[in-house]
């Protein structure tokens, strides 16, 4: 198997306006992102509001996946879970879908406890059957493991493939685990909404898992950066910020506000808690898409009838 690189974009759960799974919707932004030329995709992350989905739904929608993406393009489940047993049956049920990887947080009952933080991703590897890409989060989300226990944790556990770095200072971790790690990890990735992408690339990160309502722009800068061409790389990524300084705030909110907005699905409901878009913040939207509108398809702009209805 090839090692994993590039753009992998979150796949967002969509709800229609009484907050059911809304399949179609979750499938037509499946096929966007293909369509703008991500690398793999992955769900259920964060931004899939994945800690608002039942277990039944997380392995509904990933079965759905696998059968949609058809083998396309590389498929990263999510599987962190509270217990072993789920986290399993999670990566499993991936497996099934076709996932060339389970990507699990380290869990919280196991901090501090080295010897039963390798168990745990020992048995969920040889369980389920798939590698494993240890997502490396800081509290709340993880637990933030420090570079020399990540470093141990791979060495010690080969079903260990992938570690995506987001505890921060990402990029000095980045550099640490490229230069420690050797062949112990296949590739790091960054995250964080690829608010730092261009200095996890330099110090080695392989690849970036964003929120996905602007793949293309994703996918362009790191195809420019793979060229050699780091000042339309620069370009790219510094026309972002702004938005990636409001989906800080707002985060699954401002991606369904953006899917919609480009017609792709007719409702963003979100289940998950957190501040929603005043009329303020929307305009403030209509000013920050406007200003990348030339980076956008044509079909997908802001302020275009939707082709989606709920």
């Amino acid at each position: 198997m090839a090692a994993l690189q590039g753009v992998f974009p979150i796949l967002p759960t969509i709800f229609d306006a009484h907050g059911a799974l809304d399949e179609r919707g979750t499938e037509a932004v499946f096929e966007y992102i293909l369509a703008a030329g991500a690398a793999g995709v992955v769900f259920p992350g964060l931004a899939s509001e994945y800690d608002m989905l039942s277990l039944e739904e997380r392995l509904h929608l990933t079965a759905c996946i696998g059968r949609w993406n058809r083998g396309r393009v590389p498929f990263i489940v999510g599987a962190s879970a509270k217990t072993l047993e789920d986290a399993v049956r999670l990566a499993r049920a991936g497996g099934e879908a076709g996932a060339e990887a389970a990507m699990v947080l380290t869990p919280h009952a196991l901090a501090g406890d080295a010897a039963a933080m390798a168990a745990f991703f020992a048995r969920l590897g040889s369980e389920s059957g798939v590698a494993v890409m240890l997502q490396n989060a800081p509290a709340p989300m993880g637990v933030g493991l420090g570079v020399d226990e990540v470093v141990a944790l791979t060495a010690q556990v080969p079903a260990i493939a992938y570690v995506k770095e987001e505890t921060m200072p990402s990029g000095h971790r980045i550099t640490a685990l490229s230069e420690r790690a050797g062949d112990s990890v296949q590739a790091v990735f960054g995250g964080a909404g690829a608010r730092y992408v261009l200095d996890e690339l330099a110090r080695g990160a392989v690849g970036t898992m964003p929120a996905c309502e602007i793949t293309e722009v994703h996918v362009a800068m790191l195809a420019a950066w793979a060229d050699g061409d780091r000042d339309r790389a620069r370009d790219l990524f510094e026309r972002t910020l702004p938005l990636l300084s409001m989906q800080a705030v707002f985060r699954w909110r401002l991606t369904k506000a953006i899917l919609r907005r480009r017609g792709l699905i007719g409702s963003d409901h979100v289940r998950a808690p957190g501040p929603s878009l005043d009329r303020h913040d929307q305009q403030e939207l209509t000013i920050l898409l406007d200003r990348i509108g030339d980076l956008l398809p044509m079909d997908t702009v802001p302020g275009r009838a939707t082709r989606h209805s709920a």
